[in-house]
């Protein structure tokens, strides 16, 4: 990100920048400095946008060939194409000698290190991660974008409120505006404020949902079922969920059993120390068998699902009930 904040200082650029990683706030946020730096504050001209897959790689090609219309440069913003996972070739070919006048920014949620277009713009140009960010760097985010607003917070609220936000910045953002919002003219935001305001994130609720699964809950862990459902989640997403939950309690318990501490544990699970330490209290209600089980369900139901044998919502509501 340094880099990137110094070639817009400078003003002088890299001919083609790759923005990647699950950290989509961040990803944004940099995307548009770069776009409002290369485009000399809206030359719509000669900017372009492509998203989405299966993008006409000959046409954008075709395009940056073309010289820029009364400006120093052309800039083609291309985002989420899966072109750095599969099918990247014909593009990379061409960012091997580009047209000197015309600039690319991607950005991507995944991509494989391994392909020949990434491997084409990591040398051509330059290519940052943007990853979940840790808890001491969300709490100073947070913290800073609250004393803007001449507000306050305390540890534990402020850790209250990433257990219900968890740690995508754009979510965070969208929740601290309503709490903002909710405080209005006073200075410190409460427990009691996060509660009444903060919505608890769909993996929270399946958080919940095995937490109503350990203590032989079944109408609890059915009622939050249903109000996923309610919510519009798809019963197959709801699934994928449920299974990383169990897949990620089983890593846990096996890691804490060989002596492996919380910041270890978040390091292997990819989340902060204290989500690892949820993580952990949670995994110490099940046996290691229970949790493997679950899995194996999980891929079960999945392929009950898939091979037309069982309709989707039912086998997970089934799925449910069967790891009570």
């Amino acid at each position: 990100m340094r880099k990137i904040n110094d070639d817009i200082k400078r003003g002088s650029f890299q001919q083609m920048y790759l923005l990647y990683g699950e950290e989509r706030y961040l990803k944004r946020q940099y995307t548009d400095k770069l776009k409002n730096a290369l485009c000399g504050g809206g030359d719509d001209m000669n900017t372009h946008f492509y998203e989405g897959k299966d993008l006409p790689v000959g046409e954008i090609i075709d395009l940056a060939e073309t010289l820029p219309f009364l400006a120093e440069r052309r800039v083609i913003l291309i985002s989420d194409s899966g072109l750095f996972k599969s099918g990247g070739e014909k593009m990379a070919e061409y960012l091997s000698a580009p047209n000197a006048t015309t600039y690319f920014v991607f950005t991507e949620s995944e991509v494989d290190k391994r392909c020949r277009l990434y491997k084409t713009v990591k040398s051509k140009g330059y290519a940052v991660e943007f990853s979940t960010q840790d808890e001491a760097t969300l709490k100073r985010w947070i913290a800073g974008l609250l004393s803007r607003e001449g507000k306050r917070i305390s540890e534990n609220t402020l850790q209250l409120f990433l257990l219900k936000t968890g740690t995508d910045m754009e979510n965070i953002q969208m929740e601290l505006e309503k709490l903002i919002c909710y405080c209005l003219d006073r200075d410190t935001v409460t427990s009691e404020d996060v509660e009444a305001v903060c919505t608890n994130r769909t993996a929270n609720r399946i958080f919940d949902m095995v937490n109503a699964i350990a203590d032989r809950q079944s109408k609890k862990a059915l009622n939050l079922y249903y109000d996923l459902i309610a919510l519009r989640e798809p019963p197959m997403r709801i699934l994928f969920l449920i299974a990383r939950q169990c897949n990620m309690l089983l890593q846990a318990k096996t890691m804490r059993q060989k002596g492996f501490d919380n910041k270890a544990i978040g390091a292997q699970l990819g989340v902060p120390p204290f989500i690892a330490g949820k993580y952990v209290t949670q995994a110490d209600r099940f046996r290691s068998s229970d949790l493997r089980r679950a899995v194996q369900q999980c891929v079960d139901t999945e392929e009950a699902v898939k091979t037309g044998r069982m309709n989707d919502l039912m086998s997970v509501e089934m799925l449910i009930l069967s790891v009570l």
